[in-house]
């Protein structure tokens, strides 16, 4: 594994430990009765994580940053396995950020700075946009795991491949007691 495969690695694995956490407010609001409680918990949950200082938003959006160029760094090689594995894992990646972009900062914005049109029942309605957003971006990002699992996966079989044909290879080229055998001795078809 390279340098380029583990930034795409830990900036996945640091989103999906955000996420976790916006996960256990997430679950409540999507899977269980809303009650008071789990609405104030909610409110209260989303109004520290957009009220956070300017220098974790700045870290959170670094990975961003970091996570793209990773991947595209892994596509300049243009293989198959770039082509397919590292393709798609921005394809998802940019997925990922687009509903950062257009849902989740919406939300957050309508939950904690409401403006006049905003009533309770809207904000209520963003939060559960925003969770249903949070947990489709988890699912994406545990798909881009598993697409760079599968590739390294893929390079190791190759490599082992690979090796196992070289080997053969080499044993053809001696002859009996391990002595090469010239080019013009050809074997006999038998």
């Amino acid at each position: 594994m390279g340098f380029r495969q583990a930034a795409v690695l830990a900036t996945c694995c640091f989103f999906l430990g955000v996420l976790f956490i916006c996960f256990f407010v997430d679950y409540r609001i999507l899977h269980q009765e809303l009650t008071e409680e789990v609405i104030e918990d909610g409110f209260q949950f989303y109004t520290t994580f957009f009220n956070a200082p300017p220098a974790i938003k700045a870290v959170l959006h670094g990975f961003m940053g970091a996570g793209i160029l990773a991947l595209v760094s892994k596509l300049v090689v243009w293989d198959e396995s770039a082509m397919f594995f590292d393709g798609s894992s921005l394809a998802a990646y940019i997925f990922c950020i687009s509903v950062y972009i257009a849902v989740i900062i919406p939300s957050l914005r309508t939950i904690v700075t409401p403006v006049e049109v905003d009533t309770r029942d809207d904000r209520i309605e963003a939060m559960r946009i925003l969770s249903a957003g949070n947990t489709i971006i988890m699912v994406i990002i545990g798909a881009i795991l598993a697409l760079q699992g599968g590739q390294e996966y893929a390079r190791r079989t190759e490599l082992k491949e690979l090796a196992k044909f070289e080997e053969e290879e080499r044993k053809k080229g001696t002859g009996a007691g391990g002595v090469p055998r010239s080019k013009a001795e050809k074997p006999k078809k038998e």
